[in-house]
C-alpha cells in the first residue's frame, strides 16, 4: 500500500514538473506583453472561478484594511491573484535573463548604500525581503546587477521542481542554503563576506516570538536578526515591486542595529524593527504581497 501511494505521488510530481516545463516553453516563445496577458487571465480564473483560498485572502485583507468596503477588498484581492500569476509566468521566463543588460531591462536597482556598507568593505550583510513583488526575479537580477547572493530557501516537496527552480536561482552566481541549516551555514557565509538573503515574512513554526504585524499578533521568525547580530554585520530590508511600465524597482533600507548586542531581547528587538519596515511596504502596496499564505495560522485558537 505504501509503495503504491509513493508511486502515485511520484507520478503526480512528475506530471506537475512536466506541466511547469511545458508552460515555461510556451511563455518563453511569446512576447513578455502577451505572457502578462496570459498571467492576468490565469489570475482572474483562479480568483473568480476556482476561488482558491479566496475567503482567506479577502478575510485577511478586510482585517488589515477595515476602512475599505467589501467592493474595494474584492478589487484588491483580484489584483493579488493576477500579480501572483504574473510572478509564476515571470519565473518561468528566468532562463531568458542571460546578461546584465537583460537584468537591467527588468529591474532598477537602488542598492548603493547597501553595497557601500557590505561588499565595498569586504564585509558580509543580511538582506531581509518578503514574498512581495517578484522575489524570485529579484534574487536572480540583483545577483547579476549588484553582487552574488546566498539565498536561504525552503525545499519544495516536489524535488524535481525544487531542483529546477534552484538551478534557475543559481544560474548567474547565486547559491542556495536550505533553511534547516541556515543558522550554521548562514553564519559561515557572513563571516566569509557573503550577502545572506532571507524572507522575513514567514511564520515561526515554534511561535517563540510574537509581535504586532499588520495590526495583529503574529509569530515572527528570528533567524535574520540572530544572524546579523551574531556575525556583527549590517541588516538591510530590500523590497522589489512592480512599476507601471511592467518592470520592477528594488530599494534597500538599513535597519539600525548598532545599539544592540546579541542577547535574546536584542534579537527580538531587531526582528521587531525589520518587521515594521516590511509592514510599511505591505500597507503601501498591498496588492504586491502573497496574501494566499495563511500567515496567522499559528496564532489562531
Amino acid at each position: 500500500m505504501k509503495r503504491r501511494r509513493k508511486k502515485k505521488r511520484d507520478l503526480l510530481q512528475k506530471a506537475l514538473y512536466n506541466l511547469m516545463m511545458a508552460l515555461g516553453l510556451l511563455v518563453r516563445n511569446i512576447s513578455r506583453k502577451n505572457s502578462t496577458v496570459i498571467a492576468h487571465v490565469l489570475g482572474n480564473f483562479v480568483y473568480h472561478i476556482l476561488k482558491t483560498r479566496r475567503p482567506l485572502v479577502t478575510g485577511n485583507l478586510a482585517l488589515t484594511f477595515p476602512a475599505k468596503s467589501s467592493a474595494e477588498i474584492n478589487v484588491l484581492a483580484a489584483w493579488v491573484y493576477r500579480n501572483q500569476a504574473e510572478n509564476i509566468i515571470e519565473m518561468l521566463r528566468i532562463p531568458m535573463i542571460k546578461t546584465v543588460a537583460d537584468a537591467a531591462k527588468l529591474l532598477d536597482v537602488d542598492a548603493a548604500d547597501f553595497l557601500a556598507k557590505t561588499v565595498d568593505q569586504k564585509k558580509g550583510g543580511v538582506l531581509v525581503s518578503a514574498h512581495f513583488g517578484n522575489w524570485e526575479l529579484l534574487g536572480l537580477c540583483c545577483g547579476l546587477l549588484a553582487t552574488p547572493l546566498t539565498i536561504v530557501a525552503k525545499p519544495l516537496k516536489n524535488f524535481r521542481i525544487d531542483q529546477q527552480i534552484n538551478a534557475w536561482r543559481t544560474m548567474h552566481g547565486n547559491r542556495i542554503i536550505y533553511d534547516c541549516t541556515a543558522l550554521r551555514d548562514g553564519l559561515r557565509a557572513l563571516r566569509n563576506g557573503e550577502i545572506v538573503v532571507l524572507l522575513g515574512d514567514q511564520s515561526d513554526p515554534g511561535a517563540s516570538f510574537v509581535t504586532d504585524f499588520l495590526g495583529r499578533p503574529t509569530a515572527v521568525f528570528l533567524g535574520p536578526a540572530y544572524l546579523a547580530l551574531k556575525a556583527r554585520v549590517p541588516l538591510f530590508v530590500g523590497m522589489c515591486r512592480r512599476t507601471k511600465n511592467g518592470s520592477y524597482t528594488f530599494k534597500t533600507e538599513e535597519v539600525e542595529s548598532g545599539d544592540l548586542g546579541s542577547t535574546k531581547a536584542d534579537v527580538e528587538e531587531l526582528a521587531r524593527r525589520y518587521t515594521k519596515v516590511l509592514e510599511r511596504f505591505i500597507y503601501r502596496y498591498p496588492e504586491e504581497w502573497f496574501w494566499l499564505h495563511n500567515r496567522w495560522k499559528r496564532m489562531e485558537p
